[in-house]
């Protein structure tokens, strides 16, 4: 059995060669010792990156979480500063000290609701405070020369914020927001102040870092200022001062991350900040490099004591198998190796083929389908033209059904790259309003769309049937994703892309498509796109949605992506290239430009032009089909020929046959195809009219340089009569 199988893979067994054993036992004990070695340093290297990754989207997730509470707290803290404000109106001074005692209790109301809230004060003009929620009467205390007061009155109505201070009474730890007052006449009325206390926000703070050693949160001021920062700074301490960290607060960005050594405690940590909505704060969050490195370390150090034990085991065996010098053991690790490795080739080669060949499956599939909806559709209008004798209520549903066929063979075609398209400019801003009616029927009663299209949008190049399709088929995802209902929100803005790894530099139009649905994990997220991958229930759905919604933006030269959220929702974005109108001078329409496509409800009311018939050579390989298309052209009374293949088509006009009209499909069996009988028929008779038929986008371009006209299958009567009375 041994010998028959060594036959079989062409492995003869080695010889018993005790010194080539050795010396391959020796290169093995080497290669045990050096690829751990190789491969412990790339893992650590990989292992390393990896967590000062997932340290950096902590640090971010942190300051979010941190950012959206320090908004909702300065957002009440503003609306209580303006109800404050109303209700003192236009009272000056007097006016406020003689009502103290109704505006005392007023403020004991609003100041004891907030947990945040350490008081509210109203100072006068001069700086005396004028009323508290936390005394009354108030004490004799004037602010008149603390920057709080000064730069409230200067900024107003704006908020300032104080460093930290220490009440002077109640000696609480609070930092202050100051609005100054301004009366009717725009005069200068004093400054309504509210201390904000600093362990609400550490105390947050504490809990947000959940642990994390080293993490550090704070609260700044735009000029490095320390209004809140958990573990505390150092006695003395109030400003950072990182020239990176103050650059970017100065330079107002929104957000960020920077590494840097802290000018507050010399720690060097990787920091994520963001800007606190429109106030002039922003909160950080901080994880200390050395942190990072320990726990990197130490499970580097498992791992590599994991990784040692068999490595061990590996070098004992290789040097007892040197003393032993078991050749027949050696040739049996030999040949497993190398069975394995041609079983992987050769499961790595079919997979190859089977990938390559589902483009042409499909396209093979949907092209033959089309073929038999040409059938079915020109048998239907020949029934149609005949009065359908009682069948038409049959008639129109198998009509109907025909129709959803083609659509289905379409969408095929485009998720294989290859069917037919027909580019066209499409003003977006006019365009995609007017599919906005399409748009709510595909998203259902229960989602509520809403489309934003800026009225300055640029024209895209596209097919204008795939791009609605691929809308569609996003529409209907938002509807699956929402189905108890919710907001589907298209958007269009123009956008230049620069230095991006798909899309060359240049102007684009961006469609955004955003859904308030239940989103998807990252690995449904990353697969999306992938032909006849669906999450849907089996029967439910095809997996060549967003396939389609891919295929149709790269084929107008653009691309779509993808962004989700569990449980909140997807957005879908597509980037087409705008497109540059040509002068007037050369914008006239092409001799070989395709027939237009008619919707199939125009049948019944085109005009019936007059028609002058004439002889006609159809060249079609599927005999159906040619039936189907000869039955039609003589309702035009067509005096109608047909060929099966180019070389007899060819060999006919050679003998001297000539036809007003050489109708021919592209692929057929034989020397010539479509596209050759076209080359030959113009160069040899150039006043023979000829037209071609394809149902492929490769064979379609193509086609197209020969300077025929071409229909793109499957076609109706309409466009048929179109080509006949040219």
């Amino acid at each position: 059995m041994h010998s028959s199988d060594s036959a079989g893979l062409d492995l003869p067994l080695p010889l018993r060669n005790f010194a080539a054993t050795r010396r391959m036992l020796l290169v093995v004990l080497a290669a045990s010792i050096l690829f751990p070695v190789v491969f412990l340093l790339g893992y650590g290297y990989y292992d390393y990156q990896r967590r000062m990754t997932e340290s950096n989207d902590i640090a971010d997730r942190v300051a979010r979480v941190a950012d959206e509470q320090a908004v909702k707290v300065l957002d009440l803290n503003r609306e209580i500063s303006t109800r404050i404000v109303e209700m003192l109106a236009d009272s000056d001074d007097a006016q406020i000290t003689a009502n103290q005692k109704a505006i005392h209790d007023r403020l004991s109301v609003i100041g004891e609701s907030f947990d945040q809230v350490a008081g509210i004060t109203i100072f006068g003009v001069k700086g005396e405070m004028l009323a508290s929620n936390r005394f009354f009467p108030v004490p004799t205390v004037s602010i008149a020369n603390r920057d709080d007061f000064t730069s409230a009155r200067a900024i107003r109505p704006d908020p300032y914020f104080s460093l930290p201070l220490l009440s002077s009474i109640q000696q609480d730890d609070v930092f202050t927001t100051s609005v100054g007052r301004s009366l009717n006449d725009g005069r200068f009325a004093g400054v309504v102040s509210i201390a904000l206390k600093r362990d609400y926000f550490a105390g947050f703070y504490r809990d947000l870092s959940n642990g994390e050693p080293g993490m550090s949160v704070g609260l700044f001021r735009r000029d490095g200022g320390i209004l809140v920062r958990e573990p505390p700074s150092r006695p003395g301490i109030t400003h950072a001062r990182d020239a990176a960290f103050t650059g970017a607060m100065r330079n107002n960005e929104l957000f960020g991350r920077i590494r840097i050594r802290s000018s507050i405690d010399g720690v060097e940590r990787v920091v994520a900040f963001r800007r606190a909505g429109d106030y002039p704060l922003y909160v950080t969050s901080a994880i200390p490099t050395a942190a990072i490195f320990a726990e990197w370390r130490q499970h580097y150090s498992l791992i590599a004591v994991i990784t040692a034990a068999p490595c061990v085991a590996v070098w004992l065996l290789v040097l007892f198998s040197l003393r032993q010098l078991r050749a027949q053991q050696a040739a049996w690790e030999r040949w497993r190796a190398e069975v394995a490795m041609r079983l992987s080739a050769e499961a790595s080669s079919r997979q190859l083929r089977r990938m390559g060949a589902l483009g042409n499956l499909v396209a093979n599939v949907a092209h033959d389908f089309n073929n038999l909806l040409m059938v079915v559709s020109a048998n239907m209008e020949l029934a149609r033209r005949k009065n359908f004798n009682g069948l038409e209520r049959e008639v129109l549903a198998v009509e109907r059904a025909t129709a959803g066929a083609e659509a289905l063979a379409r969408r095929l075609l485009s998720v294989a790259r290859k069917q037919p398209l027909k580019q066209e400019p499409i003003d977006l801003a006019v365009w995609l309003p007017a599919a906005t009616g399409l748009i709510e029927t595909a998203a259902g009663e229960k989602v509520q769309v809403k489309v934003q299209v800026s009225p300055d949008m640029w024209q895209v190049r596209a097919d204008a049937t795939e791009l609605e399709f691929a809308i569609i088929n996003i529409a209907v995802n938002a509807r699956d994703a929402m189905p108890r209902g919710g907001r589907f929100v298209i958007r269009s803005q123009n956008v230049r892309v620069t230095a991006d790894n798909v899309l060359p530099d240049g102007e684009y139009a961006l469609l955004a498509f955003t859904d308030s649905g239940e989103g998807m994990t990252e690995l449904t997220a990353r697969r999306a796109f992938e032909p006849l991958f669906t999450t849907k229930l089996s029967g439910s759905g095809t997996g060549l949605g967003l396939a389609q919604v891919l295929a149709a933006s790269e084929q107008a030269g653009g691309t779509a992506r993808l962004d989700s959220v569990p449980g909140r929702g997807t957005t879908v974005r597509l980037y087409l290239p705008r497109y540059h109108a040509p002068s007037a001078a050369t914008a006239t329409a092409p001799d070989d430009a395709p027939v237009t496509l008619d919707s199939p409800d125009s049948r019944d009311n085109a005009a019936s032009a007059p028609l002058h018939p004439g002889s006609i050579l159809l060249v079609e390989d599927n005999e159906e089909v040619a039936a189907g298309v000869a039955a039609v052209l003589a309702t035009f009374g067509c005096d109608v020929r047909h060929e099966l293949t180019a070389d007899k088509a060819f060999d006919l006009l050679s003998e001297g046959s000539r036809f007003d009209l050489v109708l021919s499909d592209i692929q057929m069996p034989g020397r010539l195809n479509g596209i050759d009988l076209a080359e030959k028929v113009r160069g040899t008779w150039p006043t023979q009219r000829i037209a071609l038929m394809t149902g492929y986008a490769d064979e379609f371009e193509r086609a197209r340089h020969t300077g025929v006209t071409i229909l793109a299958k499957p076609f109706n009567i309409d466009e048929l009569r179109e080509l006949v009375l040219r």
